[in-house]
């Protein structure tokens, strides 16, 4: 089926607006693939250095430039449940590659953080920015010059797009993002969410908690709620960057070694020296980020991917805007219902027909574009399967079950859970904000309120604490932005806010700082642009200014005179403490530098 007209007529809009520097991106891929072979431009004594700590008969094959080599860039490390799973990876990989008549070398390592261990801490601070280190050390690993493609191993909040920054960047390569899977289910997250509550109010304690979020968070693999990591998973294979239904098979399992042997196989045909030639800069396209964004609001993802969907388009040249984000979440329904946005997790998304039903449907309803090139290489279609251990131990496919397993999880387009995917671009006197109202409840979406002012979400728990907050307010949390201190996720706030909603006041939180995937229940105007250190209108907000946040109509304001906000002074507070302390200091050049979060954030002069 052809696409929607709306779905169209956005995508010729980012198309149209992208065309200058789309072509200029595409003329330089171009060049860069017509030098050839890339170790043929190496002199013998670089090459005898790439390949020093090869066996003798990979040396050989590198020497004969006729064999494809693969890049391995990892983000491995055994602190991340995510991605202890990688440790064997480069192994496989390289016996997989050797099976298939090629070569593959770990090209580089990238830092992979969880925002799990740094929530309310000050690394919390270096979060958004580590997208954009992990970008320049793929970069780095790959700038040697010895790879004919490229696989990435990574999950995580801003690893894949870090990952897939570098890919677009080393667009003349040919790019697999490999998965590891997330871990079994363990804990039911509304049981896990409801300790939290208990504990903010202190109705339990700290060993209480300890033992809920232990239960939850078990074993090797991802966190089976959907945030931003199986966001990031989700899109992958959107994107076509993924093989077929690779996203959510459990670590550990024979299936997962068999599509971790078939990625790397399949990244070896579609290297130049094949027939299927496929670099990942000419393979993505606008379509492939609009398909993108549709996987984004018919599953309920994570906000974070406002903010990482234009960072990453912009490095193959494409200007995608909140706007165009806006546009499609108001057509695209919301399929899925996966905590916070439900009480399933992604164990039970993946067995309820998983993203195989979920293609399926939305290209039979004309939401996704069809027609595009994936590493598969049979467009978008081929996707709508599901994977299976064949006899041999090989992978194999079925065509995706016709009936959602669950449809308390999953849903098809005809019996959609709500008719838009739930993420809006909000407008007002304060500026731009994002709010995704998939999991507020209808009744709760609008707020009217007197505004109280926090600098950080440390004093806002802090007044919940001294009983301060049991009352209707919009609790307005500033200089959160990435100039201020790099826009760490306010995850803190989900529970404290939660409770007072469920007291039945009316509570709403606006801030320019990230609530990420986690973004729950309570109405929240997120990612404000211009930020307060930007001289936003958010650092003019008084404590008792009436505040209207209506994420029914998309706007946001202040019901103050626009002549009397302006006249206020921005009054900066004392930020010497966000430049110091756990690696902070090293990144005062990437505060300085950073981009808007509506223009992604990017820290290394990317133009959006």
């Amino acid at each position: 089926m052809t696409v929607r007209k709306d779905i169209a007529t956005i995508t010729e809009r980012i198309r149209e607006r992208s065309r200058d520097r789309r072509e200029a991106y595409l003329a330089r891929l171009e060049a860069a693939v017509s030098r050839g072979v890339h170790r043929s431009t190496l002199s013998c004594g670089n090459l005898a250095h790439g390949f020093a700590a090869c066996a003798v008969s990979e040396k050989a094959a590198l020497a004969g430039d006729v064999v494809p080599n693969l890049g391995i860039i990892t983000a491995y490390n055994d602190m991340l449940s995510a991605h202890a799973p990688y440790e064997t990876y480069p192994a496989l990989i390289r016996r997989a590659a050797a099976d298939a008549g090629g070569v593959a070398q770990v090209a580089g390592g990238v830092p992979a953080m969880c925002d799990g261990v740094t929530q309310g801490q000050p690394g919390m601070e270096l979060s958004l920015f580590s997208r954009d280190v992990i970008a320049m050390a793929a970069g780095i690993g790959l700038s040697h010059n010895m790879f004919d493609a490229a696989v990435y191993l990574g999950i995580c909040d801003k690893i894949v797009p870090g990952l897939t920054i570098a890919a677009l960047t080393f667009g003349h390569l040919p790019a697999v993002f490999i998965p590891a899977g997330p871990m079994p289910s363990g804990l039911p997250n509304d049981e896990k969410a409801k300790t939290r509550q208990l504990y903010a109010e202190g109705k339990v304690g700290r060993a209480e908690l300890l033992e809920a979020e232990s239960k939850s968070y078990h074993s090797p693999g991802t966190c089976t709620f959907y945030g931003t990591a199986n966001s990031n998973q989700m899109m992958m294979e959107m994107m076509g960057l993924h093989t077929p239904g690779s996203s959510f098979i459990n670590p550990g399992t024979p299936l997962r070694d068999a599509m971790t042997r078939e990625a790397t196989q399949r990244a070896l045909a579609i290297t130049a020296l094949g027939n299927a030639f496929t670099p990942a800069g000419r393979m993505i396209d606008e379509r492939s980020i609009v398909n993108a964004v549709v996987g984004l609001h018919a599953t309920g993802g994570s906000t974070n991917h406002t903010i990482h969907l234009i960072a990453m388009a912009a490095a193959a040249g494409i200007r995608l805007t909140w706007q165009d984000i806006s546009d499609l979440s108001d057509v695209v329904p919301l399929l899925a219902r996966v905590y916070p946005n439900g009480l399933a997790d992604v164990n039970h998304f993946h067995a309820a027909g998983g993203m195989g039903f979920l293609i399926r449907e939305l290209l039979d309803a004309g939401f996704a574009h069809e027609d595009v090139q994936t590493i598969w290489g049979n467009g978008l279609r081929s996707y709508a399967t599901e994977p299976g251990l064949a006899q041999d131990g090989s992978v194999e496919r079925y065509p995706a079950p016709e009936k959602s397993g669950d449809e308390r999880v999953l849903i098809g387009v005809p019996n959609a859970f709500q008719a838009s995917g739930g993420l809006k671009v909000l407008k007002g006197n304060l500026g731009h904000a994002i709010i995704k109202t998939s999991a507020v409840k209808p009744e709760k979406r609008f707020v009217e309120a007197p505004a109280i002012v926090f600098e950080n979400q440390e004093a806002l728990n802090q007044a919940f604490k001294d009983g301060d907050l049991d009352r209707d307010f919009v609790a307005v949390v500033r200089f959160q932005g990435p100039k201020a201190n790099g826009m760490p996720e306010l995850h803190r706030l989900t529970t404290v806010l939660g409770v007072l909603q469920d007291r039945g006041r009316k509570v709403a939180l606006v801030t320019d700082g990230r609530m990420s995937g986690a973004s729950g229940k309570v109405p929240a105007a997120i990612h404000v642009t211009p930020e307060a250190l930007d001289n936003g209108a958010i650092g003019r907000i008084r404590d008792g200014d009436m505040i209207r946040l209506d994420g029914e109509r998309g706007t946001l304001e202040i019901l103050v005179a626009q002549e009397e906000l302006d006249s206020r002074p921005l009054v900066v507070p004392d930020l010497s403490a966000n430049g110091f302390g756990m690696g902070r200091e090293l990144f005062a050049g990437f505060r300085q530098l950073a981009l808007r979060a509506d223009e992604g954030a990017a820290s290394f002069g990317m133009e959006v």
